[in-house]
């Protein structure tokens, strides 16, 4: 299939914007959004040698996605000794995530723009064997570039949203032949993988097999940590606003103070999506009449204290394991949701709202299995947490989201055939 006019258009002036790449970086990296040594890595400066051997890449957009990669990255690591994995992102926040999960044999890069010479230097340099991509980013000339070099390409845990589509349909023929670049596509879900044979994908190089992120290893933790906070806030009746978003934290202390009424010892632990947010939360709660714990300013959870406010990278699965009770955020407003399946996994009930579309079809088995319940308002969440707080019914909901959590663990397994299938014979 010949490309569109668009993307030939769009292909002709990436190639010639190197300028335009160094200046974006350096005003990223002025307002502190880049890393002060490793950024020249997006112009394709790679900062660590390769490898002899196969060495697979795979690229992934976010904290999220990179976690979710990682129980893959393991199974196949451990298949074959001669392996390496190079693992791009894009954000400080992904590489500090990632910083202390890599296995073995794992490297982290950040991945280079889509415009100027970067993507030519890092695929001279690093010679992939086997490109996965995840998720939904898709960039057209890096894209185009893996399959110049005839380097197979693989899309896992596709997910692409109804907006997206929309947005796409416009440009259906620059969709097409972004899509076609890929030998096969696996998708998480259904709607997805209706969006993609819609766009041009050929349904004879698609399969949906669900989500990665449900035969993800549970999120690490630190246990001496753990157990030393589970000291500080004794026996008190905990719960956990995880990954909030602005507009949340207000409605959940409102639930929090209305649940209080039943709960009078009750104890909440905010971890906002963002953790920078964390000086401006813990001066709103304060203001508020609130007696705040914050984690990044090392200050210790106290009998009195009402809300430890969890704003640091990396530490989630102690919070899951701390609380049998989970709100997670980013669904009172309109985010998408985040994944359920990381406190599910961990034994946290889970209340969400009504904005889940980035996951909908994680909630909806969570939900069908009586192991998560939807609120659409803080008058619901406060009516939901007394229920779930019961410890009869926090228990049986973390059992009925195991038993859901179980039926998905196969979907590793068919990723992993499929890669196998694809990979080259390495160098």
């Amino acid at each position: 299939m010949a490309r569109s006019l668009v993307l030939n258009g769009y292909l002709f002036l990436a190639r010639r914007a190197k300028g335009f790449a160094r200046k974006t970086l350096s005003r990223r990296l002025a307002a502190g959004k880049e890393h002060p040594e490793r950024y020249v890595e997006k112009l394709g400066e790679c900062s660590v040698t390769r490898p002899s051997g196969r060495l697979i890449w795979v690229h992934a957009a976010s904290v999220g996605e990179s976690l979710s990669i990682l129980e893959l990255s393991r199974r196949l690591l451990g298949e074959d000794r001669n392996l390496h994995i190079l693992i791009t992102t894009g954000t400080v926040t992904s590489a500090v995530a990632l910083e202390k999960r890599m296995p073995d044999r794992m490297i982290h890069q950040f991945v280079p723009l889509d415009f100027g010479d970067g993507i030519a230097k890092f695929l001279d340099h690093w010679a992939p064997d086997l490109a996965i991509w995840t998720e939904s980013e898709l960039w057209p000339r890096t894209l185009t570039a893996i399959k110049r070099r005839d380097i197979p390409l693989v899309m896992a845990n596709a997910r692409m949203s109804l907006k997206s589509y929309r947005r796409w349909r416009w440009w259906k023929g620059t969709a097409a032949s972004i899509l076609r670049q890929f030998d096969y596509v696996m998708a998480q879900d259904k709607d997805t993988g209706r969006y993609l044979i819609g766009l041009g994908m050929p349904s004879d190089r698609l399969e949906v097999t669900g989500s990665l992120k449900e035969g993800a290893s549970p999120l690490p933790h630190d246990e001496r940590m753990r157990a030393a906070l589970a000291r500080s806030i004794g026996g008190r009746t905990t719960w956990l606003a995880a990954s909030t978003h602005p507009g949340e934290e207000e409605i959940i202390l409102a639930a929090h103070r209305r649940v209080q009424r039943s709960f009078p010892d009750l104890f909440l632990i905010i971890a906002p999506r963002h953790p920078e947010r964390g000086a401006e939360i813990a001066s709103q709660l304060r203001s508020d009449g609130w007696t705040v714990a914050q984690r990044s300013a090392g200050q210790s959870i106290e009998s009195r204290t009402d809300i430890y406010l969890a704003d640091t990278i990396g530490e989630m699965g102690t919070w899951f394991r701390l609380a049998p009770v989970t709100f997670m955020g980013g669904s009172l407003v309109e985010i998408g949701g985040h994944n359920p399946f990381e406190p599910a996994a961990l034994g946290s009930a889970v209340i969400h709202g009504p904005h889940v579309q980035n996951f909908a079809d994680a909630y909806d088995r969570l939900r069908l299995a009586d192991a998560s319940v939807m609120v659409r308002d803080g008058e619901q969440l406060a009516t939901q947490l007394e229920l779930t707080l019961v410890p009869e019914r926090t228990a049986s909901m973390a059992t009925a989201a195991w038993d859901a959590l179980s039926e998905g663990a196969s979907v590793t397994d068919r990723v992993m055939e499929v890669l196998r299938s694809h990979m080259k014979g390495g160098r």
